[in-house]
């Protein structure tokens, strides 16, 4: 039985509506914080594909892997093309993302880069500055986050002053995130997705 026979999500295509403008944006993330039985989910999913053509590629890769293993990147690429329309691969090589994705999964990066971030902060001494350079969104993101916690004070709501100990460790050296200049993404298109953040330590953890 299909979800949709037991259950109609409520306001499916208001929340659609309203929320295509932002998910159709780079790097979206959507949250269904409904805890329903995942209707406006799968809708969601279903209307705006992690990766473009996400499930054309898992289809296409699944059925090349019941006639023979995939064991070099070639295979794949070639898997890739032939399942991505002419006019999609007019917009970018379609084996880029996905080789992408791969490379993040297998190689547990984001993992890494949620542990290392806040263990090179703790190393940090006072005057002691982290660039962070993100070559992709979820990337960024993540540091974003321990940035935004970093230069946080933890003064309890409604103290009339800050107390020293409560005071930010750290502050941010730029404003949000900078990028390559048109001069630098010109000679360099691998400067073209980075994002740079950076901060420094402005005083000890307190005791």
């Amino acid at each position: 039985m299909n979800l949709r026979d037991i259950h109609t999500p409520v306001l499916l295509e208001r929340c659609l509506e309203l929320l295509a403008p932002a998910l159709d944006a780079p790097g979206a993330v959507f949250v269904d914080a409904t805890l329903g039985m995942g209707g406006h989910s799968e809708a969601f999913l279903e209307r705006f594909p992690e990766l473009h053509l996400a499930g054309r590629y898992a289809r296409a890769i699944v059925a090349a892997r019941t006639e023979a293993p995939i064991e070099r990147s070639g295979q794949l690429v070639d898997i890739l093309t032939r399942a991505t329309p002419y006019a999609a691969q007019r917009t970018g090589h379609p084996a880029k993302r996905v080789f992408q994705a791969l490379r993040i999964e297998v190689n547990a990066e984001l993992a890494a880069l949620e542990t290392a971030i806040p263990a090179a902060l703790d190393a940090l001494a006072v005057g002691g500055r982290m660039v962070v350079l993100s070559y992709q969104s979820l990337e960024d993101r993540l540091v974003k986050r321990v940035f935004a916690d970093a230069v946080a004070s933890t003064s309890p709501p409604g103290l009339p002053v800050e107390l020293p100990e409560h005071a930010p460790r750290f502050r941010l050296l730029v404003r949000g995130a900078e990028q390559a200049d048109a001069a630098e993404k010109a000679r360099n298109p691998r400067a073209t997705p980075v994002r740079l953040r950076a901060v420094e330590r402005v005083r000890e953890a307190a005791a």
